[in-house]
């Protein structure tokens, strides 16, 4: 699931934090990386890297084991390098993996964002950027002003609001599509997908996970239930048919999710 310029696999299912603040933080990420999780999300905006920083070093792994992710917050231009060392602070890292510009600008405002990032990867401050929230218009021109794709857009993407020709958009490019928000930006109460469900014997979050996992696209959940992230963690069991993925393909009623994490 690696992006052309992506030096690390992004692993099926990942912690997300947002909304996940100081001892639940801590404990979150601690319990995720007991577990099995190698892929730690968070975001200058979300206000919680110290916490999160926390919970992988009271973990006990290296640092070095994990992929950490974080988001530069686009209302902050012009401040990127100040960001970039404070993220760096709070989570007790030397680099990040994977910095993302958290949702786009205006075309210029987006470009003068991107080539900071550029010179951060250059200085090896970061291995990897990307790009959050953007529509597939916005990453080609960004890609066509500086002549560098992202390797990474990390987007609400689920059933509810599938589109067919967006993963493929991507992977033309050599961008790694990168899901957030499953299970808030879908119905976990939807017949059809409870159908599944239980057919399958299953939960509806597993039922989407698989979902996700049959597209290709990797996922960013969070939980701070030691029971909810062992079940998300199982994307692999009872496969979903092409009769499930037809079905769930369909709900795309709403092709722009509204929601920003």
């Amino acid at each position: 699931m690696s992006g052309h310029d992506l030096p690390f696999e992004l692993p099926a299912v990942g912690l997300g934090t947002w909304q996940m603040w100081g001892e639940d933080a801590e404990r979150g990420v601690r319990d995720a990386i007991e577990l099995g999780y190698r892929l730690i999300d968070t975001a200058a905006a979300y206000r919680n890297e110290k916490a999160v920083g926390a919970g992988i070093r009271s973990s006990g792994i290296d640092p070095g084991e994990l992929v950490v992710v974080t988001k530069f917050p686009e209302e902050e231009a012009g401040r990127e390098r100040e960001v970039l060392h404070t993220s760096l602070d709070l989570l007790g890292v030397e680099r990040i993996d994977l910095w993302l510009i958290h949702a786009p600008l205006d075309a210029a405002g987006s470009l003068r964002i991107w080539e900071r990032f550029l010179e951060a990867r250059e200085e090896g401050l970061v291995r990897a950027i990307g790009v959050s929230n953007f529509l597939p218009h916005q990453v080609d021109a960004l890609t066509e002003a500086s002549g560098v794709a992202p390797a990474v857009n990390q987007i609400a993407f689920g059933p509810h609001y599938y589109d067919a020709d967006v993963a493929p958009h991507h992977a033309a490019r050599g961008i790694a599509l990168q899901a957030h928000s499953p299970f808030s930006e879908n119905d976990l109460a939807h017949p059809v997908l409870r159908a599944i469900a239980e057919r399958h014997g299953c939960t509806a979050r597993q039922v989407l996970l698989r979902w996700h996992r049959a597209h290709r696209v990797p996922t960013v959940v969070k939980s701070t239930s030691r029971t909810h992230l062992t079940e998300n963690l199982d994307t692999t069991g009872h496969p979903l048919d092409p009769v499930d993925m037809a079905a769930l393909d369909r709900l795309g009623i709403n092709p722009t999710p509204g929601q920003r994490a």
